[in-house]
């Protein structure tokens, strides 16, 4: 599995190429957001770690163009801890957050989560195959999506999120679980996180985001996919 590591500062990357080395990854490193995007478009990497700071292209620019043909995970690394920072973050594409400084094996064990579920290796051995609710069809061993027969591009963490709601139509999440089941219990983010990526997949799913259709919000509650 080969991970992409950017950050400006040398030493940083150093020591984490060298820990994800150890657990068997092969590890790339570059220094600024331009040459990420344009390694990222070479295709070949299972995971980027993508710094927010950087020259020529900061991180939430180049994660928003890689986004434009990837949905490669991505572990955006950043100095500040402001959960508006993080929600911009999410906005932009990315599937998880870390603020430095970090515990590497926090790191390790984020990197592992994301590609668990990018590798359909779920510990809840849920059944893989095709799932079909009105226009909107995802297959779950191919992680891919489309709607009316149009295929649609979709993160990990938004691919996870529609499985789970579809999986159990007319089930009622809240947004604690939510956060819980898909981004793990010992996420420290935003609870706003589950809104932000609902209306992204409103946005990519649904005919008309603004008045939803399938992915409905159970006021005071949270969040269901109609049956």
């Amino acid at each position: 599995m080969k991970i992409l590591v950017v950050d400006d500062e040398e030493l940083l990357v150093k020591g984490i190429k060298f820990n994800l080395e150890s657990e068997g990854y092969e590890v790339d490193a570059c220094y600024d957001g331009l040459t990420a995007v344009n390694m990222a478009r070479a295709g070949g990497y299972g995971l980027i770690i993508l710094d927010l700071m950087m020259p020529k292209l900061d991180g939430l620019a180049a994660c928003m163009k890689i986004r434009e043909f990837s949905t490669v995970p991505i572990i955006m690394l950043t100095a500040k801890s402001e959960d508006t920072d993080k929600l911009i973050g999410f906005e932009y594409g990315a599937d998880d957050y870390i603020t430095k400084p970090f515990n590497i094996l926090e790191l390790k064990a984020r990197v592992r989560a994301l590609l668990r579920r990018a590798n359909l290796q779920s510990a809840a051995g849920e059944p893989e195959g095709r799932l079909a609710r009105g226009p909107i069809v995802i297959d779950t061993e191919r992680r891919s999506a489309q709607v009316d027969g149009r295929p649609v591009d979709l993160t990990v963490k938004e691919f996870d999120l529609v499985e789970l709601l579809m999986r159990s139509p007319g089930k009622v999440y809240s947004r604690e679980s939510l956060l819980d089941l898909i981004w793990g219990y010992d996420y420290q983010g935003d609870i706003r996180t589950v809104d932000v990526h609902i209306r992204r997949l409103r946005e990519k799913l649904e005919p008309n985001p603004a008045e939803p259709a399938y992915i409905i919000t159970k006021w005071g509650v949270g969040y269901y996919f109609k049956d």
